[in-house]
């Protein structure tokens, strides 16, 4: 069974969808027993870090999520707050990625949120077992994590701008920028090869 983390942090369905196509088995959950039963859990994300750490701090659940020895994988915000802290409300996180998630700082011509397709480079995962580098993934983010010793994909903000994480992992916890619930096959493909971890 793979638990789906219930923190009021939006986009489940998408999730949901992807997962019930895939005839995986899930329950969304807050309850400790079940998530730490499961075969893997995803951290599922849209929304403020601050509120979505609190939230995860008001049911308990952060050292939960930290004492996990079964394959995570955090989406979008469910990334960011798996990082030290977050710009986004100055607040500290749960501190399983080494690196600090920062505002994006577009140029004159360039707008946040980073939204929609964009490729991926530097990929270094079985999280990407035949998934092409340059493939298309779909992003909607103002907050970014820093290129760090954790960053098993990369992204491209703007022509000028340094490139940041679009995928981080360490040991059995697993993160991604984009959405891979929203991005087609190379999405779809992705969770597979998490579910087979």
């Amino acid at each position: 069974m793979i638990a789906i983390i219930d923190y009021d942090a939006g986009n489940i369905c998408s999730v949901v969808n992807l997962l019930n196509r895939l005839g995986a088995e899930w329950k969304l959950t807050a309850d400790k027993n079940e998530i730490e039963s499961a075969s893997h859990v995803i951290l599922p994300g849209v929304g403020h870090a601050a509120h979505v750490m609190g939230a995860l701090r008001e049911r308990g659940l952060e050292q939960t999520i930290k004492n996990l020895r079964r394959p995570v994988l955090g989406i979008c915000a469910g990334m960011q707050i798996m990082c030290s802290s977050s710009e986004e409300g100055d607040v500290e996180c749960m501190d399983i990625f080494d690196c600090r998630v920062k505002l994006l700082e577009p140029k004159p011509d360039e707008k946040i949120p980073h939204m929609g397709w964009d490729s991926l480079g530097n990929l270094e995962s079985k999280l990407f077992k035949d998934i092409r580098k340059g493939e298309m993934f779909y992003f909607v983010h103002s907050y970014y994590a820093p290129l760090c010793y954790d960053t098993i994909a990369t992204c491209r903000f703007g022509a000028s701008e340094p490139m940041f994480s679009a995928a981080l992992r360490y040991e059995n916890f697993y993160g991604v920028q984009f959405h891979p619930e929203k991005s087609g096959e190379a999405g779809e493909k992705l969770i597979k090869n998490f579910l087979a971890l």
